[in-house]
Order: C-alpha cells, then sequence, then structure tokens
C-alpha cells in the first residue's frame, strides 16, 4: 500500500506502536494529576474518576487543534536530517521514542511526577545533537530557537502555577467564610454538594486542556515519524493540491522583491538571498504542471523544504527595522505565507484519533502511584477542598493558555507547582514535605539531560546497527 519493503513497513508499525505506548503512558502518568484531588476528597470514586478524566481527555485531543503538535515537529528540522536511507529516519524515531518511554516508566514506577513533556523534548534534542556529531552532517541539527521558545514555556509554566495558586488561596480565606472547604476531607464522607460540583468542573478542565496539549505532542510525534520515515508520503497535506499555493507564492515573491537589499545588514541579505533561491526553486517545481499528477511524488518534500526555509528567513526579515515594507504589503506576506504553511502544518485525522485513544486508554490504567505522591507527599497533610480547587484551576488556565500559544505544557509541573503552593498558602513553607519536593525537583532538573543523553546513544546505536 505505501510501496514499502516488508522489513520497512514492520519497522514503521513498530514505531508507531511504540508511539501510542508513550501517548499511553502519558495518560496514566500525568492524568493521575487531574484525578488526584477528586479521589482525595471523596468527590468522585476512583473508577468515576479516572473514566470521566480519560474521556475529557480524548475530547481535548480533537479540540487542541495542532499548534502544540508543529511546535514539536520543528523541534527537529526533518528537512535537515532525512537523507535517501529510510532506516536513517527510522533511527532517528526510535531512539527518541525508546527514551523517552524509559525515563516514563521508570519515574512513574518510584511514583515521582516526572513530565513527560520534558522526556519527549528532551529525548527530541538529544538526537538532533548526536546527529550534528556525525562525520559529513550537513544543515542545522536542532532548532534552537524553537528550543529556547519551549524551555522558557516549561520553566516559566511551575513558577506561574506556584505563584497564582497561593494568591488565589489567599483570596479565598479572605472572601469565603465557610471554614469546610479549609479542613482535611472526611475518610469516607463526600464533601458538601457545591464543593463537589467545584471540584469535578476543575478536573474536567485539566483533564480537557491536559488532552489538547499533551495530546498534541503526541500527534506531533507521530508526525515525525511519518514524515521522518516516509516524507515524500507525508511531507505535505495530502488533501491538498499544492498547486493552488501558487497565487500565495507570487505574493511572497512581491512583498520580497521590495525589500532593498542594500539596506539590510550582511546576515540579513543573507536571509533574502536564501529566500528568493527557495521561492525559485519551488516556481522550477510548479513550471508547466497544470494536475497535480504531473508532480512527481519525489517533489513533494523538496516543496516542504522550500516553504519551511523561506518562511524562516523571511520571518528574520520581517522582524528586522532595516526592512522598510508598509503595512499592506506586510499584510499580504502574512496572508500568503500562512496560506503556504497550511500545506506543511497539519495532521491526518487518524493519526489524532489513536493518539486520543492511546491517551484515554492510558488515564485509566496505572494511575494511582502518581495520584497518592499528589494527594499525600507532596505536603505534610491531605489535600483540602481549596488546595485541590484552586490549584487544578490555576492548572487548567496555565494549560489552556499555553495551547493556545502554541507552546508545550508540563501537567505534572504545573500542577505539581500549584499543589505546593496551595500547602504554602495554608502553613508556610514548612508545610511542604521536603523529600518528596526534592525528589520531584530532582526529576525536573534531571529529565531533560538524561533523556538528551539517553536518546542520542540508542540514536547512535541504531545508526550503526541499521
Amino acid at each position: 500500500m505505501l510501496g514499502l519493503e516488508p522489513q520497512v513497513l514492520l519497522l514503521l508499525l513498530v514505531c508507531l506502536i511504540a508511539a501510542c505506548a508513550f501517548e499511553f503512558v502519558n495518560g496514566f502518568h500525568d492524568t493521575a494529576n487531574a484525578v488526584a484531588t477528586v479521589i482525595y476528597t471523596n468527590t468522585l470514586r476512583p473508577w468515576v474518576a479516572v473514566i470521566w478524566s480519560a474521556f475529557w481527555n480524548f475530547i481535548g485531543v480533537f479540540g487542541g487543534g495542532i499548534g502544540v503538535a508543529m511546535g514539536i515537529v520543528y523541534l527537529l528540522p526533518v528537512e535537515s536530517l532525512v537523507d535517501q536511507n529510510i532506516y536513517h529516519g527510522i533511527a532517528m524515531v526510535g531512539a527518541l521514542i525508546l527514551a523517552a518511554i524509559i525515563w516514563n516508566v521508570g519515574t512513574w514506577y518510584y511514583g515521582i511526577p516526572a513530565s513527560s513533556s520534558h522526556a519527549l523534548i528532551g529525548s527530541i534534542l538529544g538526537v538532533g545533537i548526536a546527529f550534528s556529531l556525525l562525520p559529513d552532517t550537513n544543515g542545522a541539527a536542532v532548532n534552537w530557537s524553537k528550543a529556547s521558545e519551549t524551555g522558557i514555556a516549561l520553566l516559566v509554566g511551575p513558577l506561574f502555577g506556584f505563584t497564582l495558586t497561593i494568591i488565589l488561596m489567599f483570596i479565598l480565606k479572605r472572601f469565603v467564610k465557610s471554614k469546610a472547604i479549609f479542613k482535611e476531607p472526611h475518610k469516607r464522607k463526600p464533601p458538601p454538594l457545591w464543593i463537589r460540583l467545584i471540584l469535578i468542573a476543575t478536573c474536567t478542565l485539566v483533564s480537557f486542556f491536559h488532552g489538547s496539549n499533551d495530546g498534541q505532542k503526541g500527534v506531533g510525534l507521530i508526525m515525525l515519524i511519518l514524515i521522518g520515515i516516509l516524507p515524500f508520503k507525508f511531507a505535505l497535506d495530502a488533501s491538498k493540491n499544492p498547486l493552488d499555493m501558487r497565487a500565495s507564492l507570487a505574493q511572497v515573491e512581491q512583498v520580497m522583491s521590495r525589500v532593498n537589499a542594500a539596506e539590510l545588514a550582511p546576515d540579513e541579505q543573507e536571509a533574502l538571498q536564501e529566500v528568493n533561491q527557495q521561492t525559485a526553486t519551488l516556481d522550477r517545481i510548479f513550471a508547466g504542471k497544470t494536475d497535480v499528477k504531473q508532480l512527481p511524488e519525489a517533489d513533494r518534500f523538496q516543496i516542504r523544504k522550500a516553504i519551511l526555509l523561506t518562511y524562516t528567513r523571511a520571518k528574520k526579515l520581517m522582524g528586522s527595522e532595516r526592512v522598510s515594507l508598509s503595512p499592506q504589503d506586510r499584510k499580504v506576506y502574512e496572508g500568503a505565507i500562512e496560506n503556504m504553511r497550511g500545506f506543511t502544518d497539519y495532521a491526518p485525522k487518524w493519526v489524532i484519533l489513536i493518539v486520543s485513544l492511546s491517551l484515554g486508554l492510558g488515564t485509566m490504567i496505572g494511575w494511582k502511584r502518581i495520584v497518592v505522591t499528589i494527594g499525600e507527599r507532596i505536603g505534610k497533610e491531605h489535600l483540602t477542598y481549596a488546595q485541590g480547587a484552586s490549584s487544578e484551576l490555576i492548572a487548567a488556565a496555565m494549560i489552556g493558555a499555553s495551547t493556545q500559544l502554541h507552546l508545550p505544557s508540563s501537567t505534572t509541573h504545573v500542577l505539581s507547582s500549584a499543589i505546593a503552593g496551595s500547602m504554602v498558602a495554608n502553613r508556610g513553607i514548612k508545610n511542604l514535605n521536603p523529600q518528596m519536593v526534592r525528589n520531584i525537583a530532582l526529576a525536573w532538573v534531571l529529565t531533560l539531560p538524561v533523556t538528551m543523553v539517553l536518546s542520542g546513544v540508542i540514536f547512535l546505536l541504531f545508526r550503526a546497527l541499521l
């Protein structure tokens, strides 16, 4: 069906199954954060909570778009790493998936709320860096501008979660007269109805936004697999005709022709030259074509590469003060380049479906270890109703905001930090469990370097074998 040799098809299926396994592990590793509060406050029975959370994770994957997914894809410049040897693509995606799963399962086994996001991103960076160590390497191995943007997002999220939860807890103490929400839940009795409804709502929000953000990471991971192993099949959205972008291409060329190269710095002149080279490549590919069937399959990956290089180089130019373009020209350019990016920034519906199923099923399995940590071990006391609601509300808001900004967010670290903030707001810093906080912080610090080294070593080993 895909025109692959049997052994290559088998390896592709193994990689796709491994990606689904990663998302499955992500489900029970990260979504335990969402159900911990409703379980520990006796708001919902455990089996009801995990099924409810799984359902909203499933919905969240479909409702989150693909902005975060493309952020994951563009961490690794596949257009620079992919070559004619299909086994090299398999080595790339196999190494990063295996490294992320090893770290995720290991931290889950010890009940440590480590971040699946950090594990995946660290694995991607490790593969890129290891690729740069290979002889005869050409092109960038890691998109460092995207990596730094992602790193800042993952760092800021927990800090905001911790701080905002403290503020929200103080507001609740100041204005809520009912003291019942600040007491430890009864071991058997459920909370009052209004408190239950609030906790169920916050659990639902965290589950939905976890699906919309972390689910997209799974979508991005599978797109990395498909583009890395089958670049000619999945480089462009198969539901669109590449010839339809010619009008947008002409608009980009028209705007770029109005940029005065003499006014630019040397590096900006190089960027302009690169833009012109890539648009000329697209013109050459499209020349004389009247039907999509006339477009060789091998050219689809070249089109993708030209679009992305045009976008990155032109983005640098558009941000320069030395580029004097009218607002109208800038508007024309933005609309044209967005239309062209529509051919590269996509995910098939079946990819979104299998990720949502993997995440939803994973949510219902193996959640207990992380729930115990969240509910009992971050602080020296069990969660109160107010702590559970406020930490989940802040976590949901932070994750939702990250999704809207097309940035990855660590559900684990945002919610763990929020719960730590609620503990501090309740009785001060002494209310934190120093050993567990140290373990979580250690996992947070170690995840990136460990997964980078692990994926890099596995990648080099696979390249030597394949």
